[in-house]
C-alpha cells in the first residue's frame, strides 16, 4: 500500500521560506513522478511543481523563482523549497505520486495522495 507523508508546513511572516517534505512508501515503480499540489480555502486544487524519478522538474508560473523542487531517491523523500513567501501561498499543500515519466499538472492525473500540511503565510 502507498504512503505519502508531508511535514514542514508552518506559520511565517511574508518573505520568509519553508521547506516541506514528502516520504513514499509502499510503491515499486521504477519511473514514477512526484507532484506538489495546494488548495486554499474555497479555490480548485492546483499545480505547484513536480519532478520525476530521473530529476526532470517543472511548475507552475506563480511559484517560478520562488519555490524549488528536489528529491532524495535513497530516502524516497520529494521536497519542496519555498522562499519570499506570500500571503497568497497560504493553503494545505499535497504530496502526489504516480507513476510514469510525463510530468503531469493535473490533480485527477495522480493517484496517490498525502494528507496534507498546511503552510500559512502572514502580512
Amino acid at each position: 500500500q502507498v504512503h505519502l507523508v508531508e511535514s514542514g508546513g508552518g506559520l511565517v511572516q511574508a518573505g520568509g521560506s519553508l521547506r516541506l517534505s514528502c516520504e513514499g512508501s509502499g510503491h515499486t515503480f521504477r519511473n514514477y513522478i512526484m507532484g506538489w499540489f495546494r488548495q486554499a480555502p474555497g479555490k480548485e486544487r492546483e499545480f505547484v511543481a513536480a519532478i520525476t524519478w530521473s530529476g526532470r522538474s517543472t511548475s507552475a508560473d506563480s511559484v517560478k523563482g520562488r519555490f524549488t523542487i528536489s528529491k532524495d531517491n535513497a530516502k524516497n523523500t520529494v521536497y519542496l523549497q519555498m522562499d519570499s513567501l506570500k500571503p497568497e501561498d497560504t493553503a494545505v499543500y499535497y504530496c502526489a505520486l504516480r507513476e510514469g515519466a510525463v510530468l503531469f499538472i493535473q490533480s485527477r492525473q495522480y493517484d496517490y495522495w498525502g494528507q496534507g500540511t498546511q503552510v500559512t503565510v502572514s502580512s
